[in-house]
């Protein structure tokens, strides 16, 4: 089944790309949530329209997210935990603490993309990537320290 994405789902795809579901999941899930509608040819003809109209748009929002992977760099970010003997933290590092420590720093950043691979749940160096746009992905350096 093909359905039309009205915003971006992490591991489906992005807003107005048209992706292949299994039938329960988009009459189901997705189209009664308004995550998405079905691409007829219709649907499909009017999404070519937008998308021609809003190329120069979305080229703009690249140039952004260009600019913020370039102004953020090789940052590197201190998160503190507490932490027991072995260096194992209590708990885990999660995307939201380091959302509010690049938003205190002036990037603002939302917690959805931001990803890592594995969980954190000891002190020491982590690489998170970032997806800032459909094009442009940014690995950042975290630093887990005893807080």
């Amino acid at each position: 089944m093909e359905v039309i994405l009205k915003e971006y789902i992490k591991g489906l795809g992005y807003k107005d790309d048209i992706v292949n579901v299994k039938p329960g999941f988009g009459r189901n899930y997705l189209i009664p949530q308004g995550i998405a509608i079905l691409a007829t040819d219709s649907t499909k003809k009017v999404l070519k329209e937008n998308l021609k109209q809003a190329a120069h748009k979305a080229e703009k929002l690249k140039t952004v997210a260009e600019d913020l992977a370039a102004n953020i760099g090789e940052m590197v970010i201190e998160i503190g935990a507490k932490a027991g003997e072995s260096g194992k933290i209590f708990g885990a590092v999660t995307t939201t603490q380091v959302a509010e420590k690049l938003n205190g720093k002036g990037f603002e950043i939302d917690r959805k993309k931001i990803s890592f691979q594995g969980d954190i749940k000891n002190l020491g160096e982590y690489k998170v990537l970032l997806d800032l746009h459909k094009e442009v992905k940014h690995e950042l350096t975290i630093k887990v320290v005893n807080a």
